[in-house]
């Protein structure tokens, strides 16, 4: 079993012994185990509010093994807008709704919720259906380490 409770930035040249693919929601766990295909079991002991992003490394506490942690691919909405405003408007609702959200320039990304979704294109926006590694913001104090 190895225990990693120190997370490390990205760096692109790391040796990792292994690669870690989780969902958004699997990265908010700061306390979890998992196995691998090798049966090599991996805990997290990470300090409390830890969010994972994708190609965060985490270092054993032995200091010999590092993991790589990957954005796995799963099911979101991707909402786009004709205009800025649109898509201002439309982050507006879904933050008044403490929704998880992925948030860039041309689009907004979040889980599937069909309740959002028709509310979504009753604004005018389109919503697809799709499966897509899930950013979501990690809030105004959230522990995550900028990229």
């Amino acid at each position: 079993m190895l225990i990693f409770s120190q997370r490390l930035p990205d760096l692109p040249d790391a040796l990792v012994s292994f690669t870690l693919s989780l969902t958004a929601d699997e990265r908010h766990r700061c306390r979890c185990r998992w196995e691998t295909a090798d049966g090599v079991v991996l805990c997290l002991n990470l300090p409390r509010g830890t969010v994972l992003r994708d190609r965060d490394l985490l270092k054993s506490d032995s200091g010999n093994t590092l993991v790589r942690i990957t954005a796995k691919p799963e099911p979101v909405l991707t909402v786009t807008a004709q205009t800025t405003l649109a898509l201002l408007q439309a982050a507006y609702h879904l933050g008044n709704r403490h929704v998880p959200l992925e948030i860039a320039p041309t689009y907004l990304r979040l889980a599937p919720d069909p309740v959002l979704k028709a509310m979504l294109e009753q604004l005018g926006l389109e919503v697809r259906e799709e499966v897509l590694s899930f950013q979501p913001e990690t809030g105004a104090y959230g522990h995550a380490i900028t990229h």
